[in-house]
């Protein structure tokens, strides 16, 4: 069964996306949390992204840092920031660092509910236009596709990530 992503943008700051998955929450929230697993799905395939290094200090404050190298960069590109929040099984929350001062706060809730868990994700940006800007590039359009990589995940790992 494949479970639909929905992109909505809530106001001129904030998109948010839903999806449910085929898991329990502190299996799913794990899967957000863990470098080894984080790589097998956060970056689209079809947009030829390699991960290079994935780091994730889970504790509020804590640092998160993705790198990734594409055909078309000489240079990795990074991105980064901080968690704001960090409660196991229900709410992840960190800022988005690369562009400097003013990026948008990702928050992350996982509400479970008959070994199901409705994800709902959130991009405040800091004004209309940096959102704006951030659906023209293209940033914001392979969240489905990461979504339905991580639904993989969750299927070819027993809905249990490799543990108990």
């Amino acid at each position: 069964m494949t479970n639909e992503t929905k992109v909505e943008r809530k106001s001129d700051r904030e998109l948010v996306v839903t999806r449910t998955f085929n898991g329990p929450a502190r299996i799913v929230f794990e899967a957000w949390t863990t470098p080894e697993l984080l790589m097998r799905w956060w970056a689209p395939k079809s947009f030829g992204v390699q991960f290079i290094s994935c780091e994730v200090d889970p504790r509020k404050g804590g640092e998160v840092r993705f790198v990734f190298a594409h055909p078309v960069t000489k240079e990795p590109m990074a991105f980064f920031g901080h968690y704001l929040e960090f409660t196991p099984h229900s709410c992840l929350s960190w800022t988005n660092e690369e562009n400097g001062e003013g990026g948008a706060i990702t928050t992350v809730t996982f509400e479970e509910s008959a070994g199901k868990t409705l994800v709902v994700m959130s991009d405040l940006h800091v004004s209309k236009e940096a959102l704006d800007e951030a659906i023209a590039s293209g940033s914001t359009s392979g969240t489905g596709e990461t979504f339905a990589q991580l639904d993989e995940l969750l299927v070819t790992e027993g809905a249990g990530a490799g543990r108990p």
